[in-house]
């Protein structure tokens, strides 16, 4: 993505949702995208595969450059192919996701005969290698099953079948553990670290919970109002947390280190509403180390070791902060 920015017309005003200068995945690599509820993430998501309502949203300008090919200039047509295909994704419900009114089986093989100009004996072929795949017991039941007759966590499987039933090239998965207990979380999380070693696909998880993005990513982007304030190795970013809010959501994370602390660090004051948001640095009105440039500028990125970039004045202009 470069300098995008993703606009929705309301009744209130102009939401600036989304105002990215720079970010980038490498095939093959998990990249976590991070941040509170409401900063942004699912949009630049949506953003990605042109699923935003327009109206009222609006992509102002940028680009997404996907394999060499700007997909912000493509048309709906050309979307449809690409979706499903080349792009993937996993949602955060899968309830929502998956069409009641039709079995598992006739979900997965609409997808497939879409993409794919094979046989009715090859797509049911592919649609049981997929469930397979995600390790679903007794495939031929599943595709015969509705979504209501298998359990959240079964449903959540046949959407990543679904997902991966055309090998795409890119995999958006968008809090797919977030509706799920503990224990059925910690199986989607190791099936999915499982098909990333056999499958290699490259992958955006988005996610709230830092201890996930630990857990599956290898590089972790954090996401602020909009706004993307810090990119690095998952390790290097947890050991060593550069921009003011990174550290904070850090410190506020609970551990048996913390355990006789009567109260955890929060971070003061709230996310700003992205309806005429802060001017300069969005995280300014609640960062203990504000400076007057931040109030007025917006920082660039700044390089700190690496590949670990932070967007923040305190870099670029030599100080230190920790959090």
């Amino acid at each position: 993505m470069k300098n995008l920015k993703v606009n929705f017309y309301t009744h209130e005003g102009v939401v600036e949702a989304v105002d990215i200068d720079y970010f980038k995945l490498s095939r093959g690599e998990v990249v976590g995208l991070v941040g509170e509820s409401g900063c942004g993430k699912t949009t630049a998501a949506l953003t990605i595969l042109k699923l935003i309502p327009i109206p009222p949203g609006k992509i102002e300008s940028g680009s997404i450059l996907f394999n060499g090919e700007d997909l912000v200039k493509k048309d709906e047509t050309s979307m449809q192919k690409i979706r499903g295909k080349k792009i993937s994704a996993i949602f955060q419900n899968p309830t929502a996701s998956l069409n009641p009114v039709f079995t598992c089986g006739d979900q997965i093989r609409r997808v497939i005969t879409l993409h794919q100009k094979i046989s009715r004996d090859e797509t049911e072929k592919k649609a049981i290698e997929a469930f397979n795949l995600v390790r679903l017991p007794d495939p031929e039941r599943i595709l015969k099953s509705y979504p209501h007759e298998l359990s959240v966590g079964m449903r959540q499987r046949v959407s990543i079948a679904i997902a991966l039933s055309c090998n795409p090239d890119m995999l958006i998965a968008d809090e797919p553990t977030t509706a799920l207990d503990v224990t059925i979380q910690a199986q989607i999380l190791k099936l999915m670290d499982e098909l990333r070693t056999e499958i290699g696909t490259t992958t955006l998880y988005i996610t709230h919970d830092l201890a996930v993005a630990a857990q599956i990513c290898d590089t972790i982007a954090v996401m602020y109002a909009g706004n993307i304030v810090e990119v690095g190795r998952v390790e290097e970013v947890y050991k060593n947390p550069m921009h003011p809010y990174t550290a904070s959501l850090m410190k506020s994370i609970p551990s048996r280190e913390k355990k006789k602390e009567k109260k955890l660090p929060v971070i003061k004051g709230a996310v700003p509403t992205l309806i005429n948001p802060p001017p300069g640095c969005r995280f300014h009105p609640r960062c203990g180390s504000c400076m007057e440039i931040c109030k007025k500028e917006k920082p660039g990125s700044s390089e700190i070791e690496g590949e670990h970039f932070v967007s923040c004045f305190l870099y670029s202009t030599g100080g230190k902060t920790d959090g």
